[in-house]
This record gives C-alpha cells, structure tokens and sequence, in this order.
C-alpha cells in the first residue's frame, strides 16, 4: 500500500474548477486501488507568504501548514495539480510550496551545508497542469519551461524521483465526453500511484 498525497492546487475555492475534480478522481483511483490517501485544497488554507530568506531557513513551516507538511514528509507519492496562469503556478500554490518546504523541510543540514541534500529522497511525484492552450503548444512551442523547472529545480532538487508531468489543454473549451476521459486518466494514475 502506498501513501498518496494529493495537492489540489487552485486557489479558487469555487468547486466548479477542474482542478478540484481532477484531485477528486485520483483520489477515488487511489483508495480504490488500496492506497492511503491525503487530500488538500490549498484553496481551503489562509497561510502568511515567505517574505524573507531567513524564514525559510531558519524557522518552522506555520502552525497551519505543519499538517500538510507532515503528510509530505510522510507520503511515498506526491500529486499536485495546478492551473497555469501567466505562464506558471498560481502565486499562492507557489506559497504554499515556499513555505511547507521550508529549509529543515527539505533538506538535510550538514556540517559544511555546501550543497544540501534533498530528504524526500524515495518518494515519487506527478505534476497535473491544466491550461486554456493546446496541452502540445505549451509542451513543445512554449517548450514547457515553468513545468521543467518545477519537476527539475524543485521537487527532483529535494530528491523526488521520479517526477512524472501530465497536461491537459483547451480546458476552457472541451466536451463533457472529453472531461470524463480526464478524469478516467486521473482515476487511473491515482490507482497506479504513478
């Protein structure tokens, strides 16, 4: 049994978003499959954003991250799934990384602190962008350059491996049919834990 967490990150807390049922499709996959499972709606959550180095350095994840924290620090796969906005994650989805991932967090400290050594080591991840462009414009025209440095400069740098991405395009414009294939896909990747 692997343990699953989920990071439905929009920050819109309207339900009406696919973000929202995507997050809840892999979740139904999961614990279908026998999976535990962690579901968290940034968008349900009022946290202060990181606003100075020293923060994330040297001081603890707020007291109203600590749980979602804990069920990374604890979860052998990690889902996020987010909206592109502007090119990239909401801000907000961002913040929420900045500070759950704060430096004792992610990384182990050591002597020389030359280079630090990420600790989610042995875990997995998805990355689930949505997007009003053509999923194939943004993977190769726009070359996918935010989600690159998301799977690459975040979460492989704290030791996630493999880190595997799914987009979904013209998400403004699509068929019910279309939308149900969706959520079959998320249904099926939260099954497998991939």
């Amino acid at each position: 049994m692997t343990s699953i967490l989920i990071l439905d990150g929009h920050p819109d807390p309207v339900d009406r978003h696919l973000c929202h049922a995507l997050a809840l499709a892999c979740e139904e996959g999961a614990k279908a499959a026998g999976h535990r499972t962690t579901l968290i709606r940034i968008a349900d959550l009022e946290f202060p954003v990181l606003r100075k180095p020293s923060e994330f350095e040297h001081e603890p994840t707020p007291a109203v991250l600590q749980p979602a924290r804990d069920a990374l620090l604890s979860a052998d796969h990690l889902v996020l799934i987010y909206p592109l906005w502007l090119g990239t994650l909401p801000a907000y989805t961002k913040a929420f990384l900045e500070q759950v991932l704060h430096y004792d967090t992610a990384f182990e400290r050591s002597e020389q602190d030359r280079w630090p050594k990420g600790k989610m080591r042995g875990k997995s991840a998805r990355v689930v962008v949505t997007t009003g462009m053509p999923a194939f414009a943004y993977t190769f025209w726009y070359r996918a350059h935010s989600l690159k440095n998301l799977k690459r400069n975040i979460l492989g740098f704290i030791g996630f491996k493999p880190v595997r991405s799914t987009v979904f395009g013209m998400v403004e414009n699509t068929s019910e049919a279309k939308v149900g294939k969706w959520l079959d896909k998320m249904r099926a990747l939260g099954g497998s834990a991939t």
